[in-house]
C-alpha cells in the first residue's frame, strides 16, 4: 500500500487558505479566535467552516491551532472553543498544552503534538504520543539521522517543517520575548527579539560585533530534500508562514507541490498524495522572488554550516547588482546578471549604514536606469537587491491555477436510451439514465468524437475523462446540449456525495513513565497538566516560566552558535576556550554561554 504523503501550508485567513488549497496543498492549518501562537492570525469559526466545506471537497484536511499555553482561568473557555472547533468541521488540533486533549477528549478530533512541544530526542518523542497524540510535529533543528531514530522509537505520524522562517532557539523553550518585554513567545506574542540588532562584545567590554541581528536565522528551504525526509520518515511536509500573505502562499505552495507530484511519479507506487485532485495551469513558481532572508537547510545533514541572517534580518530578496551611479531622479545599476529585467513598482533594498534595512520603491524603470525617490544613506558601490517583483506578483495574481477531481465516464447508449456512469478518483459513482428519442446519426463516427469531447468538459470541479463509448443498436443524434447536460448532472451529483479523504492516525493514551523530572521548560501552566503529568510519574518541580519569572532561567538554547558564525570556535582554531560573551542592546545585557560538548549555545541574563 502507497504511503500518503502530505503538504502541510498555512493560512492567515480562510481565502489563503482555499488559495492554498487550490495550488496543491494536502491539508491547511489555521487559527480559530483563541490560543493560536500567532496572535495576529485569528479566524471566526464561521470562516473556519467555510474553509472546511471547501478543502473537504478534495478530501484536503483543516487543522486548526490551539497551540499555546491554557492558563487555569481560561479552560472552560478553551473547551467552548475546541467543541466549536469540531462543529465547523476541522479534522486535527495542533496542540502544545496537554490540558487541551482532556478538554476534547469527548469530540472526534485527531491530537497533533505542536512543534512547541520541543520533540528531539526519541524519548521525548515517545513520552509525548504516550498522551494521546497521533501526530508529532518534531523541532527544526534536527538531522536526517535524529529523525529517523525517532521514527523507530515511536508509531504517530511524523510531521516536519520544510520551508520559511526559523526559530533560533528550540522551539516551545524560548523565553526571551517574555523576559524582555512581557510577551510570551508560549503564548502567541513573540516579539521576535531575535530579529534585532545587537552588539556582541567580550567579558572585558571590547565589541566583537556591532549592530548585527546576531541571533536571526536564514530561512528554511528543503524543496529538494523531500525525497530524503520521506524516506527518514516524515510524511507531513509543512510550511511555516501564518502570517505571510497570499501571494507568498500561493508561490510556496504550488513550488512544494510540484515537487511532491514529481517524488510520487518517481516513486514506482512507494507513495500517494494525501488527497485528491490535481492542479492544473496557473503561475510558475518561484521560491527566490518571495520573501525569504536568504536560504538554508540548517543541521539537515548533521553539519554546520551559514545559518545566520545577521545582516538582514528582513527580506532582502533577491541579488540584482550594485548601484553604478546616482542621477538626479534615482540611479543606475550594475546588474549581476544582463538578462534582469526591471518592473515599475519592484521593491528595492539594501543594507545601510547602521545595519538597518532600507527597502524603497522604483517608481519608473528603463532597461537599467531607475527613478525613484531620494533615498538616505544610497551610494554608489551599494549592493542591491529587489524584495518585490512587481511583474511576478502581477502574475500569481491574474494567472492563477485551477484544481480539478479526476472522474471517469463510461457512457452506453441502448434501446433509445443513453446510461452514464462516473467514478471519481476517491470512490464516488454517480449514475444517470436518459431517453435518447432522436433521430439516428447521418455521421457515427463523428457523433462518437462529439460524446467525447463533451462529456470530457471539466464540470466544476472535475476533470472528466471517457474510457469506454458502448453502442447497441443505432446510434442517435445527440446535440451538445444533451450531453453538457448529462456530465452536468454527474458533476452535481458528484458534489453531493462527501469526498472518502484518507483517515488521520489517531493517538491512544497509555502509561509511560517521564524520562526526566519536569522543571519550566515543560511549560505546566494549569491543574490539568499538574495532573496529567503526575499521573505518569513526572515528578512537577516548577511551573511554567510564564507563571514563575524563575530568576537564573536559561531564556533560550539552541544549535546555532554565535562564536561558530563568527569564526571564534574553538574547533576551527580560533580561540582556545568558548568563554561567555554578551549580547547588548537597549540597556539590556544577554550572556551565551557555549556547550561545547553537545555543540549548543544558551541565552541567559
Amino acid at each position: 500500500m502507497s504511503n500518503a504523503l502530505e503538504l502541510l501550508a498555512p493560512a492567515r485567513t480562510a481565502e489563503i487558505g482555499i488559495a492554498a488549497i487550490d495550488c496543491g496543498a494536502d491539508a491547511v492549518y489555521i487559527a480559530g479566535p483563541a490560543f493560536g501562537a500567532r496572535q495576529a492570525a485569528g479566524n471566526s469559526r464561521e470562516d473556519i467552516e467555510r474553509l472546511c466545506t471547501y478543502a473537504h471537497r478534495f478530501g484536503a484536511k483543516i487543522y486548526a491551532t490551539v497551540n499555546t499555553l491554557v492558563y487555569e482561568n481560561e479552560l472552560e473557555e478553551a473547551r467552548t472553543l475546541v467543541k466549536d472547533l469540531e462543529k465547523a468541521g476541522v479534522d486535527a488540533l495542533i496542540v502544545q498544552d496537554p490540558a487541551v486533549l482532556e478538554l476534547a477528549k469527548d469530540t472526534s478530533l485527531v491530537m497533533h503534538a505542536s512543534t512547541q512541544c520541543a520533540i528531539r530526542t526519541p524519548e521525548k518523542a515517545r513520552f509525548t504520543e504516550s498522551l494521546g497524540y497521533g501526530r508529532l510535529v518534531l523541532e527544526r533543528q534536527l538531522s536526517l539521522e535524529q529523525i529517523k531514530a525517532i521514527r523507530e522509537a515511536t508509531t504517530a505520524e511524523l510531521e516536519f517543517f520544510v520551508h520559511g522562517a526559523l526559530c533560533v532557539c528550540y522551539s516551545g523553550q524560548c523565553y526571551l520575548s517574555e523576559y524582555l518585554t512581557g510577551r510570551s513567545a508560549n503564548r502567541g506574542a513573540c516579539a521576535q527579539p531575535c530579529r534585532s540588532l545587537y552588539n556582541l562584545e567580550d567579558a572585558s567590554g571590547k565589541v566583537l560585533a556591532r549592530n548585527k541581528a546576531l541571533l536571526s536565522l536564514k530561512d528554511y528551504n528543503l524543496l529538494h530534500r523531500l525525497r530524503d525526509l520521506a524516506e527518514a520518515g516524515v510524511i507531513s511536509f509543512k510550511i511555516e508562514g501564518r502570517l505571510k500573505g497570499e501571494s507568498y502562499v500561493r508561490n510556496v505552495v504550488k513550488a512544494y507541490s510540484e515537487a511532491l507530484d514529481a517524488l510520487v511519479e518517481a516513486s514506482a507506487g512507494k507513495y500517494r498524495r494525501a488527497s485528491f485532485g490535481r492542479v492544473k495551469g496557473g503561475f510558475t513558481p518561484n521560491l527566490d522572488k518571495t520573501f525569504n532572508r536568504g536560504y538554508t537547510e540548517l543541521f539537515l545533514d548533521g553539519e554546520r554550516g551559514a545559518w545566520s541572517s545577521m545582516d538582514a534580518p528582513k527580506s532582502m530578496g533577491e541579488y540584482i547588482g550594485t548601484v553604478k551611479r546616482l542621477t538626479r531622479d534615482g540611479l543606475v545599476i550594475e546588474p549581476a546578471d544582463t538578462g534582469l529585467r526591471l518592473s515599475n513598482g519592484d521593491g528595492l533594498a539594501f543594507v545601510g549604514r547602521d545595519g538597518s534595512i532600507v527597502g524603497f520603491r522604483a517608481d519608473v524603470c528603463d532597461g537599467f536606469s531607475i527613478r525613484c525617490k531620494r533615498v538616505e544613506g544610497l551610494k554608489e558601490g551599494v549592493l542591491l537587491y529587489r524584495n518585490v517583483s512587481a511583474a511576478f506578483e502581477k502574475e500569481l495574481a491574474a494567472n492563477r491555477p485551477e484544481r480539478l477531481l479526476a472522474a471517469d465516464i463510461r457512457f452506453c447508449i441502448k434501446d433509445g436510451r443513453a446510461t452514464a456512469t462516473a467514478t471519481t478518483e476517491d470512490g464516488r459513482a454517480a449514475r444517470t439514465e436518459t431517453a435518447a428519442g432522436f433521430d439516428a446519426a447521418r455521421e457515427p463516427e463523428k457523433m462518437l468524437e462529439t460524446v467525447k469531447v463533451q462529456l470530457q468538459k471539466t464540470s466544476g470541479h472535475y476533470a472528466f475523462s471517457v474510457s469506454a463509448v458502448e453502442v447497441e443498436g443505432t446510434l442517435p443524434f445527440m446535440p451538445a446540449s444533451f450531453l453538457n447536460g448529462i456530465r452536468r448532472s454527474l458533476a452535481e451529483q458528484l458534489d453531493s456525495m462527501r469526498v472518502k479523504a484518507l483517515p488521520l492516525k489517531k493517538g491512544t493514551r497509555w502509561e509511560e513513565s517521564a524520562t526526566e523530572t519536569l522543571g519550566y521548560k515543560d511549560n505546566i501552566a494549569n491543574n490539568i497538566s499538574r495532573s496529567l503529568y503526575g499521573q505518569r510519574n513526572g515528578i512537577v518541580l516548577e511551573d511554567a516560566y510564564e507563571l514563575t519569572h524563575r530568576d537564573g532561567a536559561e531564556l533560550m538554547r539552541s544549535k546555532y552558535c554565535v562564536r561558530h558564525e563568527l569564526g571564534l570556535c574553538p574547533k576551527q582554531g580560533k580561540a582556545t576556550k568558548a568563554e561567555p560573551l554578551y549580547l547588548i542592546n537597549g540597556g539590556k545585557r544577554l550572556r551565551l554561554d557555549f556547550h561545547c560538548k553537545d555543540c549548543e549555545m544558551t541565552v541567559g541574563t
